[in-house]
């Protein structure tokens, strides 16, 4: 029997990540939903662009990563995201978000209700709500998938765009929370709740809400896994740094196509570190795909 191909939606931001050097195309939804498809899994973008010329070059990038382009969204008025990228010398990024943008006009139609009735697993994020036009039509998507669905709401604090409230309404919508190690006290503190360590944190967070797991990512230092009955951690794995740009949402993609199968939390952690940690050694959040590390991942489960 061949393996189930499942449907897996970004939903939200798409972008151009602006470096020193040069442009790559970006924002969580486009970094998640490209893992997820080399994974295996139909990985597809929900965003919106301008009428320009990004937006055009987006669309063709996003054709030349082997993702649909049907689910982009045309605006008229708005200009395609832009985000100037400073890194490090540790390799951790900076960003400076230019508003208002196309994905900040995220408009609820048709073809994103015949989306929504197929997909297996949406993954959505804070920073697409930034806008009331985008946060209501990322909630009318969330309220037309079918039962069983995955809902994953990974928190994206950039900037000031986000709130107490939005970050309140979305981890009760979430099936599973992800999240790194220092956006967790800052998320405990918008939801009134004490935070001690991670992992009493996770614990609390998962009784303030109806998730089933919470994820707290720590860098090169592994991640968390926290379910109702059971744990996991992992230590991570130790690997030379190119830029850690989107190096989470990788990590998201291997954690989601993991879970969608049943996987134990072992295994889907060390999946899902093993495809972070190959992102991080190298340029951009939508490298060229190695084989060997696509097998290990896979094979993880």
């Amino acid at each position: 029997m061949p393996a189930k191909t499942y449907t897996i939606v970004g939903l939200g931001e798409l972008l151009w990540d602006v470096f020193p050097e040069g442009k790559q195309l970006g924002g969580a939804p486009a970094n998640f939903a490209y893992v997820a498809g080399l994974l295996g899994n139909r990985g597809i973008v929900a965003s919106r662009i301008g009428n320009d010329a990004l937006g055009n070059e987006a669309r063709e990038r996003l054709a030349a990563l082997h993702l649909e382009t049907s689910f982009l969204q045309l605006d008229p008025a708005h200009p395609t995201g832009t985000v100037k990228v400073a890194v490090d010398r540790e390799g951790q990024p900076s960003y400076e978000i230019v508003e208002p943008v196309a994905w900040d006009a995220l408009a609820w139609d048709f073809e994103w209700q015949s989306l929504a009735r197929e997909a297996d697993a949406v993954c959505f994020g804070s920073l697409a709500q930034r806008s009331p036009r985008s946060r209501e039509t990322i909630r009318a998507f969330l309220r037309s998938i079918r039962p069983g669905t995955a809902r994953i709401f990974d928190v994206n604090l950039r900037q000031a765009f986000y709130s107490g409230e939005v970050i309140a309404e979305s981890v009760k919508l979430a099936d599973i929370i992800k999240l790194n190690h220092e956006e967790l006290p800052i998320v405990m503190q918008l939801l009134g709740l004490p935070h001690d360590d991670d992992e009493s944190s996770a614990k609390r967070l998962l009784g303030a809400c109806g998730a089933k797991l919470v994820c707290v990512t720590r860098g090169a230092n592994g991640s968390l896994l926290a379910g109702r009955t059971e744990r996991d951690e992992h230590p991570g794995f130790r690997v030379p740094v190119r830029d850690t740009v989107g190096a989470g949402d990788a990590f998201t993609a291997a954690l989601v196509h993991h879970s969608l199968r049943g996987a134990s939390l072992a295994a889907t952690n060390e999946a899902a570190n093993r495809m972070g940690a190959w992102l991080v050694t190298r340029a951009g959040a939508t490298p060229a795909p190695d084989a060997a590390i696509i097998r290990q991942v896979r094979g993880a489960g």
